[in-house]
């Protein structure tokens, strides 16, 4: 059965503030602590349904990259992603943006989506055991990350 893992942070910015952090996925080292960035792929700039990247990852001296395409890219609403690692189906991702009087409502989300053998290899992998925790808390600390930019970023 598919794990999912959601995180939700508000944050005293503007929905656009924050979509222009979060839909800028090659920045995306700067709010998570696992991931270094992605690298778009095929001439794409910026996600677009379809798009694809390439996603450089660490975990203390484990190092590996990923493969994604994009599967939603509303401005200002949702980004939402699928992971693979090779041919293994790793994960869907996905950020959801809702307007609330103070700001937005920020909600990161991940579903599991890899097999026995994708667990098992992932372990050795990343060096990760419980991946449900450890996404937990990355995401928890890149919704911090993107609040503490995004409203460090308001126009005073």
């Amino acid at each position: 059965m598919a794990q999912r893992v959601e995180v939700t942070t508000e944050i005293a910015a503007p929905p656009e503030t924050v979509w222009g952090l979060v839909a800028d996925l090659t920045q995306m080292g700067r709010w998570s602590p696992e991931n270094e960035g992605v690298e778009w792929l095929k001439g794409a700039s910026g996600p677009a349904v379809g798009v694809t990247f390439k996603g450089s990852n660490r975990h203390g001296s484990k190092t590996w990259t990923t493969h994604g395409r994009i599967t939603e890219a509303t401005p200002n609403k949702a980004l939402a992603f699928l992971i693979n690692v090779g041919p293994f189906k790793v994960a869907e991702w996905r950020y959801e943006l809702e307007p609330v009087p103070t700001g937005c409502r920020v909600t990161e989300s991940t579903v599991d989506q890899r097999g026995g053998v994708a667990r098992f290899l992932g372990k050795l992998g990343t060096g990760i055991e419980d991946r449900e925790t450890h996404n937990r808390e990355t995401m928890a600390q890149t919704l911090e990350r993107l609040k503490a930019a995004a409203e460090g970023a308001r126009p005073s």
